[in-house]
């Protein structure tokens, strides 16, 4: 489980779709093999650590159902270490299986932050609210508004600073994951 929180933004070392490999540079100085880590918003499983950098092993199926596949050398993506019974929960509860892929449609400047518009998967709008939780790229954001197949997330200045999400432009990729809490009440 994850809470949505990004602790570090990593940068794409190495990847190859057909060996299903990922090498991300991180700065987790205890990072373990074995340890799960959420990838843009995907749970993956620590295969190596060597020197500041991490491996992960990708199956067909994520690669094939999450954005991971389109990654790019040198390309930012957010990381969050699975959380420790105790852990202050900042975020939601965040499981890091990835229910479809979005699409940023509109990037519009509010003041000092932005407003994200995005395209989702018509299966998934039965566990959408607006001021409900939805996880983009494993951040736990705030639904602002729906309409249809889109979803709208207000987004602070911290947010752009510390995710991904700053550097994203339309037409770009996203995972989304639903609220857990939803998915179980409906």
């Amino acid at each position: 489980m994850f809470t949505g929180i990004i602790e570090e933004v990593g940068k794409v070392k190495e990847f190859s779709g057909k060996k299903g490999v990922l090498i991300l540079q991180t700065s987790f100085p205890d990072l373990r093999t074995g340890e799960s880590v959420s990838v843009n918003g995907v749970c993956l499983t620590v295969s190596r650590t060597e020197k500041g950098l991490a491996s992960f092993d990708l199956s067909p199926e994520t690669l094939q159902k999450t954005g991971l596949g389109r990654l790019k050398i040198g390309q930012s993506v957010n990381l969050e270490r699975a959380l420790r019974l105790g852990d202050r929960l900042g975020g939601h509860l965040v499981t890091g299986h990835i229910d479809g892929k979005g699409k940023i449609l509109a990037i519009k400047k509010t003041g000092a932050g932005k407003e994200m518009t995005f395209l989702f998967p018509t299966e998934i709008k039965k566990y959408l609210a607006v001021k409900g939780s939805v996880a983009i790229e494993g951040i736990s954001l705030t639904i602002a508004g729906l309409s249809g197949n889109r979803l709208s997330i207000a987004l602070i200045p911290y947010t752009l600073n510390k995710t991904n999400l700053g550097e994203k432009r339309v037409g770009d990729e996203v995972n989304l994951e639903v609220d857990i809490i939803a998915r179980y009440l409906k």
